[in-house]
């Protein structure tokens, strides 16, 4: 389900909200979906159940997940989980690490533009509510 790179410079707990964020993001976790135990991850990561609690934490924190007593963790109903404000506060901060991180690498705007609407293009989610 979620896979974790040793070359990441993310933080392992990073690593795994960002995965689950995307996985509901895109519609391959759809509200009312389960997700693994901590126990049960962070096994099939082979790394501390600490790290995978501390991710899952932040993820029912943030409004991603919610705990039933007894069953374990669940994707939440969709809604808005950030203020606008927050939206913006984040938008703005990935375009300013995006363009710092690819406007060394020398390619022509249309070219980056063109593989950023590519990669919208597969992510974006096919199913409409």
């Amino acid at each position: 389900m979620i896979q974790i790179a040793t070359g990441d410079p993310r933080p392992i707990t990073r690593q795994i909200v960002d995965a689950v964020r995307m996985k509901i993001a895109t519609g391959e976790l759809d509200a009312g979906d389960q997700l693994p135990s901590v126990r049960g991850l962070a096994q099939q990561l082979t790394i501390n159940p600490n790290t995978v609690a501390r991710a899952y934490a932040e993820l029912a924190t943030e409004g991603w997940l919610e705990s039933r007593q007894g069953m374990g963790l669940y994707v939440a109903a969709r809604r808005q989980r950030l203020s606008e404000g927050e939206r913006e506060r984040r938008l703005t901060e990935a375009i300013d690490r995006f363009a710092h991180d690819v406007i060394p690498l020398g390619f022509p705007p249309e070219q980056v533009q063109q593989r950023v609407a590519d990669a919208f293009q597969y992510l974006t989610p096919r199913k409409t509510a």
